[in-house]
Parts: structure tokens; sequence; C-alpha cells
């Protein structure tokens, strides 16, 4: 059974700025610590990717899947898994909502359902700390840090 967590952060840029930079998907193993590979598959008429499969290590196993992009709302960038070696379902979104002073709110959902059944507890600290470390590593990309 898939189950569903959410965090969010506020990142100093503007949700053009982070779109800019979660568009593009060939550069995510530059800022992105696990993902190890991403290819651009299908792209739409405006020339975003809408299926991207990635490469990802972690924790000492590594794992490969797919992603279709859903772009029809302007507050969202919402994927779904369409193929996965590991995984059963890997859809999420980031939902972008403005703020004052040129910063964007980033909400970070994931849902997540392993081939492998694991104690839900377990499966729970993963998902945040996937969620975390990708919210981290997109607020350091996108302000021009550095992280450590």
């Amino acid at each position: 059974m898939a189950e569903s967590v959410a965090e969010h952060l506020s990142i100093d840029a503007s949700r053009q700025e982070c779109l800019d930079v979660l568009l593009d998907f060939e550069r995510y193993p530059e800022w992105a610590r696990d993902l190890k590979e991403a290819t651009v598959l299908q792209r739409d008429a405006q020339g975003r990717g809408t299926e991207v499969r990635y490469r990802a290590a972690g924790m000492g196993y590594s794992t490969s899947y797919t992603l279709r992009y859903d772009h029809s709302d302007p507050d969202l960038l919402a994927w779904r898994l369409t193929k996965g070696d590991l995984t059963r379902r890997l859809d999420g979104h980031y939902r972008f909502a403005d703020r004052d002073g040129g910063r964007v709110d980033v909400t970070y959902e994931l849902e997540v359902e392993l081939i492998v059944p694991l104690p839900g507890f377990i499966k729970r600290r993963t998902q945040l700390k996937i969620m975390h470390t990708a919210l981290r590593e997109l607020k350091a990309r996108v302000e021009g840090r550095v992280e450590s």
C-alpha cells in the first residue's frame, strides 16, 4: 500500500527560478546527490521533459525508474511513475505558492510503494529523508549555495 508524505520550505527565489532548475532534468546529477543519471526520453511542444528516466544510488543500492511529468497546472510540477525496478508507485509533485518579497513556498508531496514490502516506519523514514534532502538540495541550487 502506498503512503503519502509531504514537506515544505521557503526559497529565496521566484517560482520561475525554481521551475528553471526543476525542469533542467539532465543537470539533476550536478545537485541532487543520489541521482547518478537523468535522461529525457520525451518532450512536449514547449521543450519541457514529459518522460524522464533516472538512475539513483543510495544506501548501497542502485535503482532505475521512469517518470511522466504533467505540466498542466502552473502551481504544480507533478509526476507519475511509469516504470521502476524497485517501485510500484513513485508519484508526487512540487506545489508553488508565491510569497511577499520575491520568495516562494515549495511543498513536496511524495507517494511511494515499493515492490518489496518494508515495515511502515522504515518506509516512512526513507520517504521523509528523500523529501528533506530533495528540498534542501533544490533550495541550495536555486539560491546559489553549495550544500556541505
